[in-house]
């Protein structure tokens, strides 16, 4: 806990200015009587308010080396707390009667005591409610044993949570307790003075939002008894009106600690991300005015699951903590100091913002979110390395020891623990290059600003689970000492926890990221306490076509700007984001003026159109910009926390790139507003304008900004393209996908025969005809259905290809009246009396009647597709991509679904189309006998 005489930060340096827009430092209590009711005033006439971070989320806990960096960023600014409940920690809650073996309790104490060295109040948490039988004085006596433990660990503040548990008691319970309520609180009373009546002490009840309440707040029984029951010293965990609140009013506040008889302290999850593997949280603190502060207990948030993507989260929070730390009330007068000064402030940033204006005058969000967003660039430029993640061991294999005997450990003790290792989320085996034992974090830090910097990069220190910074990098740690800021010495990191406290039990089991669902085995999924071990070092080398390392475009402040509006928040997108998803909406509701169909009479509108989609096209390319400068950022640690999500915006942004150049003279009017305008499938639906207002949990609306671009484009419901999980190794190579043009003719033709001929011993094809196969299995294409074509482009050229057909039937008309002549009389054709070549056999088909498919299947298939991709490219979400931009631009001109025609010995294009999403269809009258057709509906 927060010890009385500790001051978390010193007062600031004559001439250095603070870096917070607002005044004065926080500290550990804020001074001054509170007039509100009902909130405790101590003897001094201190409040003591609870700010900080709570670990509540369900996922992969953090490591003890993310928490004690944590604990650093906390302290340097201005938070006091660390709230410890990872859901997936199973001595937490699972298997909550067991105690921690020898490794763990050691780690334990070792953080305990990081907590104490950064002036931080440690609270450890406990969930019983899964199966705690409350009149069972055996299993009381089990969680008693359990607390005693962690007592004798160093710990002196606590919490009962009973969230996300049934409200039905056991047979035994009911005829004790008269209900649930009374049963919680009867525990939690017990508990709470068996342990001394510790200074601070946390009950979560299971209602703890306004949604949960039955029938509402103010006519709760569940409440109503908490209230009534419950003793004066322990506070109570809240989350406000829902699970993940968009907006805490201060009327919601005084209505539930009416009930409570006692402020609440907000379990916030406005940046939890744990119900949506897709979503991440980067904007600032919102949505709950500064008039709160005097009117709770504490509030504690979160985050992410991502621990280095929490940054922002927990800058912003301490700016919004720190703005009215002394309680300041919206009927006070402010002087003519600094606070007005900040008013002023807030006042002109608000008027150059496109958002709604700021009705509070102590805090703004975006000029916080620019202050932490400038802060945190210095860390994407330090470089660190990143190891393969420390993975939680399954099962309980250790030996509890007996509390009675264990004496708290040095800070520099050693520790042997047993762990198990796994691949990172993106990273491939690499050869660990063997290091000294790393320094112990906790080591004493050194005064002098310069020496502090070179302690900040001692590889034990990172934040990550198992990040190694290489030591030839420590000088240049030295370079900027004027850019430290006041107070305390510490790492400049930060972390984050925003989960809600339950939000979608199907996702419980989910990893936070498609590559962890593949790479974690599932025993991982409910995790015992990590500990540490001594780490080995991964050098991180660029790939081939990859950009050195430190030699990049440098990241920019405007980068993360845009990378924050993309992944804003639960219920908001950034403005960037909505005026992209605003401009996609209008190209494709006015895409008629581009038409086949149009004559373009209307030119005005024609050249608004373009120019709107040129516009378009360039803040795609601003968010593939930013994708490559993070991905070529020095520090990685932080880069694998954020790549699958940049990963995933990026490759939609792409595809949709890709349409709206597809819409221009190649969507027919008629097809597309019988089939896509006036059906309303692909317009913004109601639910999405209700979810934005906070009408309902964020995880009722999947998906964030991808999910809402992947709803407008026409394969909206093809979730497998969509699915698109990152390289095993962070790369800033990139593919676009781009129209077919005429010009595009020979890269096609070369790619085509290249791919055909791949593993064939023999080449069964002379030089003399180059051009056969492009003809036989792409001329038709390319010449007769150009409109329905993409190409794939690298660096080096095109190397990929997707073509079509909207309607096969027309299409083989057309291609018996002009294509097929002029291919005969290209290649004559060869005497069938004789063995033939696969080339003569390839002419020869031209010169015979190709077998039509039957009408039974055209109906449900009408589009020919075919798709290939040269053998250099490793990336498979290009094919995905290529796919999905091929068969959105079929169903935009009405198909209802396509097929290709695949050599029954061609095993790689089987398995090619078959990853794309693409069946076999079973054999029907009139099928080739000698070729699979494959089918995709849409």
């Amino acid at each position: 806990m927060v010890q009385k005489d500790k001051t978390l930060e010193p007062p600031p340096v004559d001439g250095e200015q603070s870096p917070s827009p607002v005044s004065g430092e926080a500290c550990a209590e804020a001074p001054g009587p509170v007039e509100q009711s009902g909130i405790a005033v101590e003897p001094t006439g201190h409040r003591k308010f609870i700010s900080g971070v709570v670990e509540g989320f369900y996922g992969r806990p953090w490591t003890m080396e993310q928490r004690k960096e944590l604990f650093r960023r906390q302290q340097k600014w201005g938070l006091n707390t660390y709230l410890y409940a990872p859901k997936d920690d199973y001595k937490h809650r699972m298997f909550w009667r067991e105690l921690y073996s020898v490794e763990e309790a050691e780690q334990l104490m070792t953080l305990i005591a990081a907590a104490k060295e950064y002036g931080i109040e440690f609270i450890y948490a406990i969930s019983p409610g899964l199966d705690i039988t409350f009149s069972n004085q055996k299993e009381v006596s089990a969680l008693k044993r359990k607390l005693d433990q962690v007592t004798h660990f160093g710990c002196k503040s606590f919490a009962l949570l009973f969230d996300d548990i049934d409200h039905n008691m056991c047979p035994a319970d009911k005829e004790v307790f008269s209900s649930f309520a009374h049963a919680q609180v009867s525990i939690t009373n017990e508990i709470y003075q068996y342990l001394g009546e510790p200074e601070t002490f946390l009950f979560c009840p299971t209602e703890y939002c306004g949604t949960f309440c039955y029938p509402n707040v103010p006519q709760s029984p569940y409440l109503h008894t908490v209230g009534e029951k419950l003793l004066p010293g322990i506070d109570v965990l809240w989350t406000g009106p829902k699970v993940v609140s968009k907006d805490i009013t201060v009327e919601s506040i005084e209505e539930v600690s009416k009930i409570l008889r006692r402020a609440p302290v907000i379990w916030d999850n406005i940046h939890a991300n744990d119900y949506d593997q897709k979503r991440l949280f980067l904007g600032p603190y919102k949505g709950r005015s500064t008039e709160l502060i005097p009117r709770l207990k504490g509030v504690l948030t979160n985050p992410n699951c991502e621990f280095e993507s929490n940054f922002v989260a927990i800058h912003t929070l301490a700016t919004w903590y720190k703005s009215n730390m002394n309680g300041v009330r919206k009927d006070v007068v402010m002087t003519d100091g600094e606070d007005s000064t900040v008013s002023i402030q807030i006042k002109l940033e608000n008027e150059g913002s496109d958002e709604e204006l700021e009705t509070d005058m102590l805090y703004s969000p975006q000029l916080a979110l620019k202050l932490a967003l400038t802060e945190w660039l210095g860390e994407f430029c330090v470089p660190h390395q990143y190891n393969s993640r420390q993975v939680p061991q399954s099962g309980a294999k250790s030996t509890a020891i007996d509390v009675s005997s264990m004496a708290a450990p040095s800070l520099c003790s050693s520790t042997t623990v047993t762990t198990v290792f796994q691949q990172p989320i993106m990273s491939p085996a690499m050869p660990p290059l063997c290091l000294d034992p790393l320094a112990h974090p906790l080591a004493k830090i050194p005064q002098e600003e310069e020496e502090v910097e070179v302690e900040k990069k001692d590889s034990d220190e990172e934040p990550m689970e198992m990040v190694v910074e290489k030591m030839v990098d420590e000088p240049e740690a030295e370079a900027n000492p004027e850019e430290k800021h006041d107070g305390p010495v510490l790492a400049d990191k930060m972390a984050e926890d925003l989960k809600p406290m339950d939000t979608d039990k199907e996702s419980l089991a989910e990893s936070k990221s498609p590559e962890e669902s593949i790479q974690e085995d599932s025993g991982s999924d409910i995790a015992p306490m990590q500990t540490d071990d001594q780490l080995k070092q991964d050098v991180f080398v660029p790939g081939p076509n990859e950009k050195p390392l430190f030699t990049a475009e440098p990241l920019t402040v405007d980068d993360l700007s845009l990378l924050a509006e993309l992944f804003y928040l639960p219920y908001e997108h950034g403005n960037k984001a909505v005026q992209m998803l605003k401009e996609f909406n209008w190209l494709r509701a006015n895409s008629s003026v581009v038409s086949v169909n149009c004559k373009r009479k209307e030119t005005e509108k024609v050249e608004e159109w373009q120019s709107r989609a040129e516009k378009f096209e360039e803040m795609c390319c601003s968010v593939i910009q930013m994708f490559t400068r993070l991905s070529n950022s020095a520090n990685r640690t932080i880069l694998y926390d954020l790549y699958p999500y940049i990963w995933d915006i990026k490759s939609i942004i792409s595809m949709v790139k890709s349409f709206v150049q597809w819409l221009d003279g190649r969507i027919h009017s008629t097809s597309f507003y019988c089939f896509w305008i006036d059906s309303g499938r692909w317009c913004r639906s109601q639910s999405s304008a209700q979810f934005l207002r906070g009408d309902q949990e964020p995880w009722a609306f999947r998906g964030g900004l991808a999910g809402e671009f992947q709803r407008l484009l026409p394969i909206e419901g093809a979730n497998d393209l969509f699915y698109q999980p990152p390289p095993s190794m962070p790369t800033s190579k990139l593919y676009s996908i781009r129209p077919y043009f005429p010009k595009d003719e020979a890269a096609v033709y070369k790619i085509c025969k290249e791919m055909y001929c791949e593993g064939l011993e023999d080449i069964p094809f002379s030089d003399d005809d180059p051009d056969l196969i492009g003809d036989r299995l792409v001329g038709g294409l390319l010449t007769l259905s150009s409109e329905y074509g993409f190409v794939l482009e690298d660096d080096e050229g095109i190397c990929g290809y997707a073509l079509g057909t909207v309607d096969v039937k027309p299409f083989i008309k057309k291609c018996e009246m002009s294509w097929i002549p002029f291919m005969q009389e290209k290649y004559n054709k060869p005497d069938c009396q004789k063995d033939l070549t696969e080339a003569e056999k390839m002419m020869l088909s031209f010169h015979e009647e190709e077998e039509g498919l039957p009408d039974s299947f055209l109906s449900n298939f009408p589009s020919l597709i075919k798709v290939d991709i040269h053998g250099k490219v490793t990336d498979p979400s290009v094919a995905k991509s290529m796919m999905g931009c091929l068969l959105s631009s079929l169903k935009a001109n009405g198909s209802l679904g396509a097929f290709c025609k695949v050599r029954q010995t061609d095993k790689r294009m089987l398995d090619f189309y078959s990853k794309l999403g693409c069946f076999e269809v079973a054999k029907m009258e009139g099928f080739p006998k000698d070729i699979i057709i494959m089918g995709r509906s849409l």
